[in-house]
């Protein structure tokens, strides 16, 4: 449907981008948002670097570990050290963060308009920030639960007393044998509730998620929709990016922003209904927020 060629540079200043953004958010009927990691990394979740070795300094020490992202997928040699790991990877992501500035931002600019936010992140910041959950569609999963790892059935389990309790008694990077955590049907070891292969379990909540999100984009699909993508990257743009493209190429009235860090891109063929800003996405709402750009 698309070409293969992106928008480049574009002619507009990065402030006339910002004002446009400003009044298309206080004009459209509707604001669909989409998330992706590079919003909760705006809001200094970062994976890597100073905030990684002051978490998991001992793991990079003992298995070579660089960032939280790949150590979700290191194959430890037992469920002690499996569990070690995401314990201590859900406690700072999950439940120990305040909420990032640029989520209270978002919400101060969406809280009176009709929205709906789908995001591929799961570290629970929209609902943290006061987002109302009936309009939030996790895609990829909660790091706050936990499903079978065969799966037996589908059905996921609320994990932070377990989760905080396997932190406070780990030791030498490994949690007790009796904290591991089993599926109550068939006995199997527990896993994570995230998409990273076919196994990934769409519980009840999950549907509903789904079938009131399809239901906002059915009964808002020619009006006048703002599409706006913060920090989705390439690892999954076909739950985010090209709907988004493409709803926006079937409705004149809808406009697409894009902001990403070094990948602010539109085809061609929306370029017109667009808006691309390539900064910082906490920068960007802090601007929009002010009483004047």
């Amino acid at each position: 449907m698309f070409s293969k060629t992106a928008t480049g540079k574009s002619t507009e200043t990065y402030y006339d981008k910002i004002a446009r953004l400003k009044t298309e958010l206080e004009t459209a009927d509707t604001v669909v948002v989409g998330a992706g990691a590079g919003l909760s990394t705006s809001a200094g979740m970062s994976y890597s670097g100073e905030r990684f070795e002051k978490y998991f300094s001992d793991f990079h020490r003992k298995y070579g570990i660089t960032d939280m992202y790949s150590g979700g997928f290191y194959p430890f040699d037992t469920l002690e050290e499996y569990w070690a790991w995401w314990s201590r990877h859900i406690l700072v992501n999950r439940y120990e963060p305040g909420v990032g500035k640029p989520y209270a931002d978002l919400l101060a600019l969406v809280q009176d308009k009709d929205y709906f936010v789908l995001t591929t992140n799961v570290d629970h910041q929209f609902q943290l920030a006061g987002f109302d959950k009936n309009r939030l569609f996790y895609t990829q999963g909660d790091y706050g639960l936990w499903q079978c790892s065969k799966p037996c059935h589908n059905k996921t389990y609320d994990n932070e007393e377990a989760v905080r309790r396997m932190v406070a008694e780990q030791k030498d990077m490994k949690i007790p044998p009796a904290l591991i955590p089993r599926c109550p049907v068939c006995g199997a070891p527990m896993t994570m509730n995230l998409r990273c292969d076919d196994a990934f379990v769409e519980d009840e909540g999950w549907h509903k998620a789904a079938e009131r999100y399809n239901d906002f984009i059915r009964r808002h699909g020619d009006r006048h929709v703002l599409f706006l993508e913060l920090g989705v990257g390439a690892n999954t743009p076909a739950i985010i990016k090209y709907p988004f493209w493409r709803m926006t190429a079937q409705n004149p009235r809808a406009v697409y922003v894009c902001v990403n860090y070094g990948e602010a891109f539109c085809p061609k063929e929306i370029e017109e209904q667009s808006i691309r800003l390539d900064g910082d996405i906490g920068a960007v709402l802090r601007m929009i927020t002010k009483p004047c750009v």
